[in-house]
């Protein structure tokens, strides 16, 4: 049985597409426990509307929940110990929840997340993992916005647990793994970059191949199944895809409608339209993962509706299923311990573990 903390408030519609998601969601997965945090008055009268769904749900009341537009900062200091949201990650560390899913405000969840569950040994900053539709079917790209920069040393820990995650979700025994760069000769890139590249053709870890340097076409190609960056690039790559694929379908819609007899192709190749309309839908491939936490918490886009919010679902079961922070951290420490990663890092404490010491003093 898979247990799931789902924060009904977060999002553009909270509990009006949150809960469709989750009865579609236990319709393919009723191994699945839910435990809801939201607004009682909001949330029950959708929630009796799914008899089977009641049934798999424990649900709580929480009075606060955070705003889309919200600070991080104020949403530590509103929300701490009592939104639905904090609440939801909280089931987690406590052990009530496997995996926790929120639509909710990114920074808030992200700050939550890290003062909450901490980060796990020997990461200094988590990373957001997305999934990536390619040509030969899906890749992981982290980090896609969780921080800004990355030194060499973050970004060999980014393709570890990327490598994990997709040894988790695509069931892949060695994952290729790839750097995001300007070029993919040795000698192009920033030094950060090309240290990350040389420590990672010496790793010493059965789990990942180290394929090189890729560039931004190669991600829509799916030339490696990882391809790891840092939070500004890894943001703007994903914009970028988002906003060509709604220009492209935008063109299509616009020559389709131009003339009668385009019209009327159209209605001779709706098949394939509909195929490719199923292929470019971001909807399939929605939820972020959080890695680096202790503990799994997925990130649903916040104005997706239920078919999208039901895939963060799915992703959070299959990464609880999979057992996901067993596979980082085995691999982590594996790294850390051999000679490559004591000379490479050192034995520093965890940086995360010191700002959250002082959060709380």
């Amino acid at each position: 049985m898979i247990r799931i903390s789902i924060d009904a408030m977060g999002g553009d519609f909270g509990p009006e597409v949150v809960i469709p998601a989750m009865a579609m969601a236990l319709e393919r997965h009723p191994d699945i426990r839910f435990v809801i945090f939201g607004r009682e008055e909001e949330v029950q009268p959708i929630l009796a509307k799914h008899e089977a769904l009641s049934k798999a749900s424990t649900f709580h009341h929480c009075e606060v929940s955070v705003r889309m537009d919200e600070k991080p900062s104020q949403a530590l200091r509103n929300g701490r110990w009592k939104s639905s949201m904090w609440r939801a990650i909280e089931a987690v560390k406590t052990d009530e929840a496997d995996a926790c899913i929120s639509a909710g405000n990114t920074g808030a969840l992200m700050a939550m997340s890290k003062f909450c569950l901490r980060t796990m040994a020997n990461v200094e900053r988590p990373a957001i993992a997305g999934i990536w539709p390619t040509l030969r079917g899906e890749s992981i790209v982290l980090d896609i916005g969780a921080t800004i920069g990355a030194d060499a040393q973050q970004l060999v820990d980014y393709a570890v647990m990327g490598a994990a995650m997709a040894r988790a979700l695509f069931e892949i025994q060695r994952p290729t793994i790839g750097l995001l760069n300007v070029g993919v000769e040795e000698i192009k890139g920033q030094d950060d970059v090309k240290d990350a590249a040389r420590i990672l053709k010496e790793i010493p870890l059965p789990s990942l191949e180290y394929y090189g340097f890729v560039e931004g076409n190669d991600i829509g190609k799916g030339t490696v199944d990882v391809v790891v960056t840092e939070g500004f690039a890894g943001n703007i790559a994903l914009k970028a895809a988002e906003g060509t694929a709604k220009q492209f379908a935008q063109y299509l819609r616009d020559a389709m409608n131009r003339t009668w007899m385009a019209r009327i192709g159209y209605l001779f190749a709706k098949g394939a339209f509909d195929r490719l309309r199923e292929k470019m839908d971001p909807r399939k491939t929605n939820g972020g993962v959080f890695l680096g936490l202790n503990g799994i918490v997925i990130k649903s886009h916040g104005g997706t509706d239920a078919l999208g919010f039901a895939a963060a679902i799915d992703v959070g079961y299959d990464m609880a299923k999979n057992r996901l922070l067993d596979k980082i951290s085995a691999d982590l420490g594996h790294f850390h311990k051999s000679p490559v990663g004591v000379a490479f890092k050192g034995e520093p404490e965890p940086a995360a573990d010191v700002e959250t010491e002082q959060q709380e003093k």
